[in-house]
């Protein structure tokens, strides 16, 4: 499938909000990314290098990373020299028609370029401005660099793996976890602050902290026994630092299994020819093998061993308790649920070739997100289009192209 900029595109949620975008790396893009599925127009702003994320992964053409083309769909490019006063001039336009202004740039350089709050609130009095930032300003590590591992490091993650025997030493998530986390606070922060806007007409100030956003997160099951005071256990769900919570072995392969239920576990035992563990106290209710599920585990991967795969989800199946093969992230591509789905779109980009787009995850009845409406854009592609909405001359306009240079910008990320 082709795509190009006069695609017929269905009324999301979003429909008719601006959002002027300042962010990079992922938590900003992908943040925006949501919205744009949901019918903001999201104009990102870049300078001649882009965004950094566009040299992450080879890609056809520079600048077009693998991970840029995963968080950047249905924006348009504007690219700006914001060392310019006429490029300022013109996102100073932008601004004052927009309903969003997204950032993750450090606040010191936002105030050299009159980009701060105050500054943009001057330009655009009921504009929503979100910014994301590494650590909540009010405190001790506020205006710090934040980028996703150390996130990760200073939230407790890495020791948390260690302590369930995953890893012998403190290890990141394998997945920029902080960063996409973040962006989902800051999905229903812009929405919540926008609502707000409809009912008072009031624009304000919203700060999305990475570290607090993912503590946040991580929390909901690691305070565990630490939610009272005295604490009434350790530190994190049993059941999820558990050293054997991992895919159970089978003759050929491994298999996620996840009884829930007493029932569930009694026809588990019986599968497993197992009767002893049916009988045992240490595993006859929640509570019991909440405290015991270390060894509850350990035995299921002995009786796992007995089947193969393909026998097990014969079984389980049939029992109706929940399992999943263990799939590879190649195997993820090509999964029969997914494919039925259409959740993974092969498209053909304008100047990248062939690429696999995700779905957006969400239904909607009433206001469907659209999948791709604009493929990602490369540096500056809209400039023309939205330059001359702002009133400006193909003069000016090639003018300002003419004066763009790679400038460095430090963000969170």
């Amino acid at each position: 499938m082709s795509n190009n900029d006069n695609v017929q595109v269905k009324p999301g949620a979003l429909a008719g909000i601006k959002i002027v975008d300042m962010g990079s790396i992922v938590m900003g893009p992908y943040a925006t990314q949501i919205l744009a599925d949901l019918g903001a127009e999201v104009i990102k702003i870049e300078n001649a290098g882009g965004d950094l994320m566009r040299y992450a992964g080879k890609s056809p053409t520079p600048l077009m990373g693998g991970v840029y083309m995963q968080c950047n769909r249905n924006k348009k490019s504007l690219e700006l020299n914001l060392g310019d006063e006429q490029s300022r001039e013109a996102l100073n336009k932008l601004i004052s028609s927009a309903d969003v202004f997204f950032t993750n740039v450090r606040l010191g350089g936002l105030k050299r370029l009159g980009y701060d709050y105050e500054g943009v609130k001057a330009m655009n009095p009921n504009i929503v401005y979100v910014h994301g930032v590494g650590f909540a300003s009010d405190g001790p590590y506020g205006g710090r660099p934040a980028y996703d591992d150390l996130v990760q490091a200073a939230s407790g993650v890495g020791s948390l793996l260690q302590e369930s025997g995953t890893c012998e030493e403190p290890r990141y998530l394998p997945t920029i976890a902080a960063d996409k986390t973040t962006a989902l606070h800051a999905v229903y922060a812009m929405l919540a602050a926008l609502f707000h806007r409809e009912r008072t007409g009031e624009g304000q100030f919203v700060e999305v902290p990475m570290l607090e956003s993912f503590v946040s997160f991580m929390m909901i099951e690691t305070l565990y026994g630490h939610s009272f005071v005295p604490p009434q256990g350790s530190m994190a769900y049993s059941r999820i630092v558990n050293p054997n919570r991992k895919p159970f072995p089978t003759k050929d392969g491994f298999i996620g299994i996840v009884p829930y239920k007493d029932e569930q576990w009694v026809g588990m035992f019986d599968m497993a020819g197992r009767e002893d563990l049916k009988a045992d106290p240490r595993f006859a209710t929640f509570q019991d093998r909440t405290e015991n599920i270390e060894a509850l585990y350990a035995a299921v991967a002995e009786a796992t061993k007995s089947r193969t795969t393909d026998e097990w989800v014969e079984l389980l199946h049939e029992a109706q308790i929940p399992y999943m093969p263990v799939q590879s992230m190649y195997d993820v591509l090509e999964d029969e649920h997914l494919k039925a789905t259409n959740f993974f779109e092969k498209r053909e980009h304008p100047t990248e070739g062939e690429y696999i787009s995700v779905k957006h995850p969400v239904a909607f009845e009433k206001t469907p997100a659209t999948d791709v409406y604009l493929d990602p854009p490369k540096v500056g592609q809209h400039n023309a289009e939205i330059l001359a909405e702002l009133g400006y001359s193909e003069e000016q306009i090639k003018a300002m192209a003419d004066k763009a240079t790679v400038q460095e910008i430090t963000m969170y990320g």
